[in-house]
């Protein structure tokens, strides 16, 4: 069967072109860009300090070949394609940013870091990697640092009613895109996975709050008035979780879907975990409920990661979900070694389990298209 698409998802699908426009136009009219790469960056500071956030994660292997002729070819494609775009002056986000906002979050990264601010103006947030010092206090200090470059290096005030402003805000576009994601807990689920993704990837280029929730809540009016749930009917329901997989969507998620698949839960950085956490807009301090908030976000780089394996069992049950497929990129050294965790854990659940490593190129295709369709075929 034929599937249609509600209008506004050819919308989102050229969201990057547009995006790269809007910004122009923010910088035009006086605004400050800030360059972001993690879910881990406290973007309420940003916004408070009267910043636009800008995603620079590469998600194509075209620049590449230029970053290999200074980093290792046995690196995270992700980090060689997003330092590719900005050494060639390929993207146009890193072009028009007044600053770069890094963090400690893998060794590859922080290296990378060191390279970007060649480029341009760089700083790097010192994330603590554990949970049995004293992370929220260590954090809060990291975060009360960061406020004062801001202010010292771009003639800014931030109060805490800026930040608790800002942190209201953010919670409400969490909430409008957790509403968006919670469709697919329907059985059958109203969207595929490629069409949910798209969504969630392109609202990352809408950098006003009330246009994003506007765009989020049309969206999800219009799946809900329209959407022809048989096209799911009987496919096998998936969580795809692991690395950020903007780069490798076609030969995973859409290998998935034409295999009799369908992703109802991205448990990722760049799906549900990173709207899952609120901050606490009445803590008393609101720094320390902004650092709180980040902590609670479950990437491997955090040891144990409890929070991770906390969210997995949590959607597993929630999105009825049937198999769990892991998409790890080469060389991603924090989630390749956890797979080993979250296999004990998908076999206490009684869920099946696969796991993949891959990176931005097109060579393993059809090796990662005959395994999808296995592990489809075995559930």
């Amino acid at each position: 069967m034929e599937y249609t698409l509600p209008e506004q998802f050819e919308e989102f699908a050229d969201a990057r072109k547009a995006g790269f426009l809007r910004v122009k136009g923010l910088k035009e009219q006086g605004h400050k860009v800030a360059g972001i790469f993690c879910t881990f960056t406290p973007t309420e500071i940003l916004d408070a300090a009267g910043f636009v956030s800008v995603s620079l994660c590469g998600m194509s292997d075209e620049t590449i070949p230029a970053a290999e002729s200074h980093l290792p070819k046995n690196m995270c494609p992700l980090i060689k394609s997003s330092y590719g775009f900005a050494l060639t002056d390929k993207c146009p986000y890193t072009y028009f940013s007044d600053l770069i906002v890094g963090e400690t979050t893998c060794d590859g990264k922080k290296k990378m870091y060191e390279m970007l601010n060649d480029i341009k103006p760089t700083y790097i947030l010192h994330l603590p990697q554990g949970y049995d010092s004293d992370p929220v206090t260590v954090w809060t200090a990291e975060l009360r640092r960061f406020i004062q470059y801001l202010e010292e290096h771009f003639d800014v005030t931030i109060t805490d009613d800026m930040l608790r402003e800002a942190a209201r805000k953010r919670n409400e576009q969490r909430r409008t895109h957790l509403k968006l994601m919670e469709l697919q807990k329907q059985t059958p689920p109203p969207l595929g996975g490629m069409q949910m993704y798209a969504t969630m990837e392109g609202v990352g280029f809408v950098f006003t709050h009330e246009e994003r929730i506007a765009k989020l809540n049309a969206l999800r009016e219009s799946v809900e008035a329209n959407a022809d749930t048989s096209a799911f009917a009987g496919a096998k329901r998936i969580m795809v979780t692991g690395c950020p997989i903007g780069g490798v969507l076609g030969k995973t998620v859409k290998a998935i879907e034409q295999s009799g698949g369908v992703v109802v839960c991205f448990e990722n950085c760049s799906g549900i975990k990173a709207a899952y956490q609120m901050v606490d807009t009445e803590a008393e301090d609101i720094v320390k409920a902004i650092a709180e908030r980040y902590l609670q976000i479950g990437c491997s780089v955090m040891t144990p990661n409890k929070e991770r394996m906390k969210m997995i069992p949590k959607f597993v049950e929630e999105f009825k979900v049937d198999g769990i497929v892991e998409v790890d990129l080469q060389a991603c050294t924090p989630y390749c070694v956890e797979t080993f965790k979250v296999k004990q854990l998908a076999d206490q659940l009684n869920i099946p389990y696969l796991a993949v490593e891959t990176d931005y190129s097109q060579s393993d295709s059809g090796q990662l298209a005959t395994r999808m369709e296995a592990f489809l075929e075995m559930l």
